[in-house]
């Protein structure tokens, strides 16, 4: 019995410290790829511009990810 409940708890406090770190690499590759954008969509080149738009691609989904985390996150604080 002991030894089933030790094995749960172990799993779900590894399965939180994944999520959290996911969660963490998705924000850092939002961030970079806002910059990268911003950089793209500042410069006077037709592809570097083209660039930019087609990161939007990989941006939106990124940011709705991010305002999921982040809502989710203030729920944790609130309760």
């Amino acid at each position: 019995m002991i030894s089933t409940v030790t094995t749960s708890t172990v799993s779900t406090v590894t399965t939180a410290a994944l999520a959290g770190s996911v969660a963490l690499i998705g924000i850092v590759f939002l961030f970079i790829l806002v910059v990268q954008k911003e950089v793209t969509t500042a410069s006077s080149d037709s592809r570097l511009k083209s660039l930019g738009k087609a990161l939007n691609i990989a941006i939106i989904p990124l940011l709705i990810a991010f305002v999921l985390i982040a809502v989710t996150k203030i729920m944790e604080i609130l309760n």
